[in-house]
């Protein structure tokens, strides 16, 4: 993703052939290649510089950046920031603190999908300081939205290949799990398409001799797990199968959003079965043991202030251990966890179930969008915080005639982005607005 990148910037800027000075640090280089680029950008070569926030805290790369004093610092994919966002990362998290350690430059945020909660959350954790909010809108009029409801795998299996079989151009299946990816790509290889599968427990190079192959148009189709596509900028895709639910509308429409990308028509089709949303619930996220959260707990009293040290000390994987510290840092800052010990660790676990909670709803808000007979894009527009003021007219809704017009909120006790608070629930944001609630 960060070579697509930088390949970008010389289509965009670079002028008479000019390469723009520009080199990534990430887990792709030889310990070699990270230290000349380290070197090149602290002599000043460097016009930019690829990076991730797990590079960024290593204390020698954040030292060697702090000393170029960079003047713009860009973070893509910001919803991994907050820890109420859909791809929340522990190592994104302590981001607004690392920026700090380069002098508080000037920072810009991007995601392309934050409801208004994880727009607020992205802007607090990254300490930014009077923050502009640019929303360009979520409407994707040539995007054609659809799902298939099937009854049993086998019909699932079989509507997935027709719809493939019948669309045109270059595409993107989108799978749940790495089997069925490699199950559906061996298939669609049979039939004729030249077809390559994308997870994560493939090797890095053949994942970018994948990717790159797909960009050339070397490849009709792509089937995938969601490691396929953040940073992915393909404008000709032309259809999107989803063979399974995904966990959220959140991914979803991150997902689909990689077709029509060049403004012509698109499709975006769910191949509906409902006892896969069984896998948004098991992946939902867990809750750490009270035993767990302790060793985390004493590695941090004791000292370690970093996610290598509490890592090393809680004996964890760094994830593991990132995880639960962060939940700690939540827990501090909500006034949640004063009282001793004990009351930190109970803290700890009720945030952890809260954030259960609240990747469940997820998962049912995509049954609501797979199983409503309301506009799909006005379903999807109202999970983002945007009202939409009429039907789309391209979804399989709108074109079968059962879509109603879109709930008018101009004269809604609570409109759409109010703040409002709930007797039980607390604190929130209008997100939706219907006709009769």
């Amino acid at each position: 993703v960060q070579q697509d990148q930088i390949e970008g910037l010389t289509d965009a800027l670079g002028d008479a052939g000019r390469q723009v000075p520009a080199a990534r640090i990430s887990s792709a280089e030889t310990e070699a290649e990270r230290r000349d680029a380290l070197d090149r950008a602290g002599a000043g070569e460097l016009e930019f510089l690829f990076l991730s926030p797990e590079q960024l805290a290593v204390e020698e790369v954040r030292a060697t950046i702090a000393g170029i004093a960079p003047s713009l610092v860009a973070v893509d994919e910001a919803h991994c920031v907050s820890a109420w966002g859909h791809h929340f990362r522990p190592d994104y998290f302590p981001l607004g603190d690392l920026l700090a350690d380069l002098g508080h430059p000037r920072v810009v945020a991007m995601t392309a999908t934050a409801a208004p909660p994880v727009r607020h959350d992205i802007a607090q954790r990254l300490a930014l300081h009077d923050p502009v909010t640019v929303v360009t809108g979520f409407a994707r009029p040539n995007l054609a939205l659809a799902v298939d409801r099937v009854e049993s795998p086998e019909d699932q299996r079989r509507r997935v290949l027709e719809l493939v079989d019948a669309a045109e151009g270059a595409g993107i299946v989108y799978c749940r799990t790495r089997p069925a990816a490699e199950q559906y790509a061996a298939a669609l290889a049979e039939r004729g398409r030249r077809t390559a599968v994308y997870h994560a427990g493939l090797g890095h190079r053949r994942r970018e001799a994948t990717h790159e192959a797909f960009l050339a148009g070397e490849l009709d189709v792509i089937v995938a797990t969601s490691a396929f596509g953040m940073g992915i900028d393909k404008p000709d895709v032309r259809f999107c199968v989803h063979a399974q639910v995904p966990e959220s509308p959140d991914t979803y429409y991150q997902e689909v959003g990689r077709a029509g990308r060049d403004g012509e028509p698109a499709t975006a089709t769910l191949v509906y079965r409902p006892e896969d949303l069984s896998l948004g619930r098991f992946f939902s996220g867990g809750v750490p043991k009270r035993d767990d959260v302790a060793r985390v707990l004493d590695a941090v009293t004791a000292g370690a202030d970093d996610p290598a040290s509490v890592a090393e000390r809680s004996g964890f994987g760094r994830r593991k251990a990132g995880r639960i510290r962060n939940l700690l840092t939540l827990a501090d800052e909500a006034g949640r966890a004063s009282g001793g010990r004990d009351r930190r660790v109970d803290a700890v676990v009720e945030l952890a179930e809260a954030h259960r909670k609240l990747e469940r709803s997820r998962v049912e808000m995509m049954r609501g969008y797979a199983e409503t007979d309301r506009c799909r894009a006005d379903f999807l527009l109202a999970y983002f915080g945007e009202q939409a003021r009429r039907r789309c007219g391209v979804c399989d809704r709108c074109r079968e005639g059962t879509a109603p017009d879109p709930a008018d909120d101009e004269d809604a006790a609570y409109p759409v982005a109010a703040q409002v608070r709930h007797d039980e629930f607390g604190a929130g944001v209008v997100t939706d607005v219907e006709d009769d609630r």
